[in-house]
């Protein structure tokens, strides 16, 4: 089963930028300690700082439930609302290279 890719696109209000930051950090650095997670990464526009991706590579399907029922998760949902200039949006994907093991 290949693994399941989200890219998650968060643009946040200017004056939120680097608390944003600080915990999206935390969350992604807890979010690798999860079993169903085999990386976390955390992007930010050169070109617009106010807009950031998320790119979470699970090793299964179920693996984002299970993610967004941790408390760093819950913390960092709740923590990071108000900061958003508009709603979160995510799109799915499946891999395709490099292959599984190279995660």
């Amino acid at each position: 089963m290949p693994l399941h890719i989200v890219h998650v696109d968060v643009h946040v209000l200017p004056e939120h930028v680097e608390a944003f930051r600080a915990a999206t950090l935390l969350n992604a650095r807890e979010s690798l300690r999860e079993p169903g997670i085999a990386r976390f990464d955390v992007l930010q526009r050169a070109d617009e700082p106010t807009r950031f991706r998320l790119v979470e590579v699970y090793r299964t399907p179920e693996a984002p439930a299970a993610h967004k029922q941790t408390p760093h998760y819950l913390a960092w949902r709740d923590a990071v609302a108000p900061m958003m200039a508009a709603p979160r949006s995510s799109a799915v994907f499946a891999n395709v290279h490099p292959d599984d093991a190279g995660f």
